[in-house]
């Protein structure tokens, strides 16, 4: 016997859409991420990880898609969530998917960010690509707390029709 599991509807549209002054602001943000020289892929392997650990189906879908977009291969799109396993990832990335697992979960050790994981990422990154990366992860994970708060579901930003043209915009802004 098989089991159904009804697919869960959002519970209201997205902010970002019901507030129209949200959006040009949130898409400048990411636009700013985007002026630190940090290499688009890394970028989108921070957004990846960081939405899986937050469990946003959303952005974890957009954030493959963009990832894709950026180049990425399949291989290493199905290895993020392992990456300390893998072979797949340079030092740097390494490093920035480190820095990113620690500040999206700050509430997992008494030093949220401790320096070892600060430090390997300064070694790869100057300080102009560090903050590139940490403002990565902090949209990330307001993108993350606003679709995952309102049930926001994968692929259907701001809907079937428009995604592809959503996407372009935000790749455009990155």
């Amino acid at each position: 016997m098989t089991q159904t599991r009804e697919v869960p509807k959002p519970r209201i549209k997205n902010p970002a859409a019901l507030i129209p002054e949200a959006m040009p602001a949130i898409l400048s943000l990411l636009k700013a991420t985007q002026s630190g020289g940090v290499p688009e892929k890394t970028m989108e392997l921070v957004h990846l990880r960081a939405s899986q650990i937050n469990g946003c189906s959303f952005c974890v879908d957009m954030g493959a898609r963009g990832a894709k977009k950026a180049g990425e291969t399949d291989e290493r799109l199905f290895a993020v969530a392992a990456w300390r396993e893998t072979p797949y990832f340079t030092e740097a990335e390494r490093a920035a998917l480190a820095l990113a697992e620690a500040a999206t979960r700050l509430d997992d050790r008494s030093d949220p960010v401790p320096d070892e994981i600060w430090d390997a990422a300064a070694t790869h990154f100057d300080e102009k690509q560090l903050a590139s990366l940490v403002l990565m992860i902090g949209i990330t994970n307001l993108f993350n707390r606003i679709n995952a708060t309102t049930k926001q579901l994968a692929g259907s930003w701001p809907g079937a029709a428009d995604a592809e043209k959503w996407e372009e915009k935000s790749a455009a802004a990155r």
